[in-house]
């Protein structure tokens, strides 16, 4: 007898419906898997007849052959333990096949029957959705991810007993629902605050600029000035996320299995911190099939890149695409994906490899061709994405013992919400501009025109510093989005003189002061 059972596996970060065909018929007794099964789904056969025979069902002494369809894409992953062992119980007359027809299967087998959880719950329920199909049967501890998506019927499944139980009417279990928005509330709270920083007034002001108009930022200091403590603090002055952004989030986050303990739903924006010593497919994706690398896990977050220099050449170059695009496309001999990774770039440095230089506290060992050499294993076209640098000089004593705490992560998140506000407003027509930092060089032209005055003052800058062509409109960029956060229209003076300061590597004498 055959039978069909409906389940689902991930490609890329969507989720595709796959046909579960099994049919047990005379022979030689075989149990056998086609449709290109990888080593975890090939291992289901172990598994599901030990757990067949455990739980006290018949397993046929027959020839057994499972069909996954479509079976020209690679399938990966132990969710498909479950569908078969249903697919072999549907085809023995031990379950109802009129059951399955609206219902998708998934789930990994323990020898004990129990069902354990899978990666990837939340895109696989978006495509049952897609696929009009009425109810899901999924582990239990994936039933909350999986009812985020509405118009989907969950039910949670303990075991394959209980499984096979309601298959058969025998038992019923209620569909698990979520309040989205509740959800929302509980996981959308960070865990530290701006005003946990002591000093660094300009860095903060600086980050706020950043946040306000989506600025990629470099932040160069002696160990221990606080460079980490200020990036960690940049996602709680973001704009929240919106429902939408949330769920994109999560999709990517599900399916690399890392979402957090007893949550259903990303509310916070991303903070990636990956070491130095990453490799390009993980920073950037791979594998085979490929996965989402840390560029894409920072999607609609942030990506901090500690000691900036010490990361390998070809991890850093690979970055240009997500930072240009928003996406990165990682292409295979048998397939191409495309991951979201709209992030915001923040790195750190050290002034020299010793650490010190430029501080008043300690000397630099390091001569200038050593600093020199340092400072250019990050290119030119790395440092043209990034619009912000500053100087993080280390807290005098004074500093770090004063008890008077800054703005709060909320207070400079209003100002940050409505310079983004505006920017919406300016760029309503343009479907490739999200914020100040988007703009391409003609945008520039068009939405940052200068006064006479603040034409004058940015010609003297440019003489006097030695500015790029690429600092120009850097600069522009800049100002525009300083003007945002003091609700101008127009871009005055002040905004140009306080954008040149964000320019430190631009300037000719940084390395000789």
């Amino acid at each position: 007898m055959i039978s069909r059972v409906r389940s689902s596996a991930v490609l890329g970060i969507d989720a595709y419906i796959v046909d579960v065909e099994t049919d047990v018929s005379r022979g030689i007794p075989s149990f056998s898997i086609v449709g290109l099964p990888k080593g975890a789904v090939k291992e289901s056969r172990e598994r599901v007849e030990t757990v067949v025979k455990n739980m006290g069902f018949s397993f046929p002494p027959r020839r057994i052959t499972i069909n996954l369809a479509p079976a020209d894409v690679q399938k990966e992953g132990a969710a498909f333990d479950l569908p078969i062992a249903v697919g072999i119980l549907a085809s023995t007359g031990q379950i109802n096949p009129q059951q399955l027809a609206d219902t998708a299967v998934l789930g990994e087998l323990s020898l004990l029957g129990t069902v354990k959880p899978v990666k990837g719950v939340l895109p696989i329920s978006v495509a049952i959705k897609q696929n009009n199909l009425r109810r899901l049967l999924v582990p239990e501890l994936n039933a909350a991810e999986a009812a985020i998506v509405d118009g989907v019927e969950v039910i949670p499944i303990k075991n394959i007993n209980e499984a096979v139980r309601y298959l058969n009417n025998e038992i019923k279990i209620e569909p698990y629902t979520v309040d989205v928005n509740e959800i929302f509330d509980k996981v959308s709270l960070y865990g530290m605050d701006f005003q946990e920083v002591k000093g660094q007034a300009h860095g903060k002001r600086a980050l706020e600029v950043a946040a306000a108009g989506g600025h990629n930022v470099l932040m160069i200091g002696s160990p221990g000035s606080g460079k980490t403590m200020l990036a960690k603090r940049l996602p709680t002055i973001l704009p929240k996320l919106s429902i939408e952004e949330a769920l994109e989030t999560t999709k990517i986050h599900s399916v690399c299995g890392l979402m957090p303990p007893d949550s259903a739903l990303i509310g916070i924006r991303p903070f990636r911190s990956p070491h130095h010593t990453i490799s390009d497919a993980g920073h950037i994706g791979g594998g085979r099939p490929p996965k989402p690398g840390e560029v894409s896990l920072a999607h609609n977050g942030v990506l901090f890149l500690d000691e900036l220099p010490e990361f390998n050449r070809r991890v850093l170059e690979v970055m240009r695409q997500p930072l240009e695009d928003g996406q990165v496309t990682i292409s295979r001999a048998a397939i191409t994906l495309t991951f979201p990774s709209r992030f915001m770039l923040i790195a750190a440095m050290n002034p020299c490899p010793c650490g010190w230089f430029g501080d008043p506290f300690h000397e630099c060992t390091c001569t200038p061709g050593i600093i020199e050499r340092y400072m250019s294993k990050i290119s030119g076209p790395l440092l043209d994405r990034i619009d912000i640098h500053i100087e993080v000089p280390r807290l005098t004593s004074d500093e770090l013992e004063q008890k008077k705490s800054g703005e709060n992560s909320e207070t400079i998140r209003k100002r940050v919400n409505q310079s983004r506000n505006r920017q919406i407003k300016r760029y309503k027509d343009r479907d490739d501009i999200y914020c100040n930092a988007h703009l391409r060089p003609k945008d520039v032209r068009k939405f940052c025109s200068l006064d006479s005055e603040s034409k004058n003052l940015l010609h003297l800058a440019v003489e006097k510093f030695g500015l790029s062509a690429r600092a120009y409109d850097r600069i522009l960029k800049v100002a525009r989005t300083i003007a945002d956060i003091d609700d101008s229209e127009d871009i005055r003076p002040v905004h140009i003189s306080e954008a040149i300061q964000y320019r430190s590597l631009d300037r000719k004498f940084w390395l000789h002061a």
